[in-house]
């Protein structure tokens, strides 16, 4: 029975298949975000991690991403499937669609980026950040399930904790983004580091700064999440109920 890794927002907590908290917080790079939880979901181990904390408390700046990426792999996980709400730029990323993107951009700064220290310098390949056998799995499971899934898109990751301004979406758009989160970087580069099979499912819930008449507004943000949430748990089923390995796709 494989064991799945999950990084989730705080909502899809609300999701509940019988969920267990297991362990301690603390490894060996600090305190991560809440403890794990874990529960079976379709003939499979299924180990989630609340990115911001249980009650949400850690902003996109502070989540101690390296600890979190370290509980799923001390659990000897086979893949991390990370959910991400995005802001939608290209005119694909429509609010409440659900984008498994196939590039990223970083904007962040000061985040911890490597687990190896100062003076053990190492250069991973990162040409394509997220694993091409998770992502074609996701994408099958979602036809499997009747959904639309886009298949690709950029990824641009700002600091936050503020949203963006509209000169930076455009700014953003050029540079060839189709949607901006804050929470993509640096979890793709760490589950890299870990060699841990690592691939995003972007849930957009609202257009990005200046692509709308209308003033962003958290809780229609907030509402859209929820909605996007209940099709994201769906497309999670239907790939646990139908993964075999990673052997099911080749490259």
């Amino acid at each position: 029975m494989a064991s799945i890794g999950l990084i989730v927002g705080s909502g899809a907590l609300s999701w509940d298949p019988g969920w267990q908290e297991i362990g301690e917080t603390l490894t060996d790079y600090g305190h991560a975000s809440a403890r794990l939880r874990t529960a079976s979901v379709g003939g499979h181990v299924l180990d989630v991690v609340a990115r911001h904390g249980v009650p949400h408390r850690f902003a996109p700046h502070a989540v101690n991403y390296r600890a979190n990426l370290m509980l799923l792999a001390e659990r000897e996980v086979s893949l991390v499937i990370a959910l991400n709400t995005v802001g939608g730029i290209s005119p694909f990323a429509t609010t409440g669609a659900l984008l498994v993107p196939h590039q990223v951009v970083d904007y962040t700064w000061g985040r911890q980026q490597t687990f190896n220290p100062d003076d053990d310098v190492r250069h991973i390949d990162f040409s394509e950040p997220y694993d091409t056998r998770v992502r074609t799995l996701l994408l099958e499971a979602g036809s499997r399930a009747g959904m639309a899934l886009h298949d690709g898109g950029v990824m641009g990751v700002t600091q936050g904790p503020r949203l963006e301004t509209s000169a930076e979406i455009r700014r953003m758009a050029r540079d060839g983004c189709d949607m901006v989160g804050m929470t993509g970087m640096p979890e793709a580069a760490l589950a890299r580091e870990l060699s841990l099979p690592f691939a995003a499912l972007a849930m957009v819930v609202n257009p990005a700064a200046g692509l709308s008449d209308r003033v962003i507004d958290l809780k229609e943000i907030q509402a859209a999440s929820a909605r996007c949430m209940k099709d994201a748990v769906r497309l999670i089923e239907a790939f646990l109920e139908g993964f075999v390995g990673l052997e099911q796709v080749g490259g």
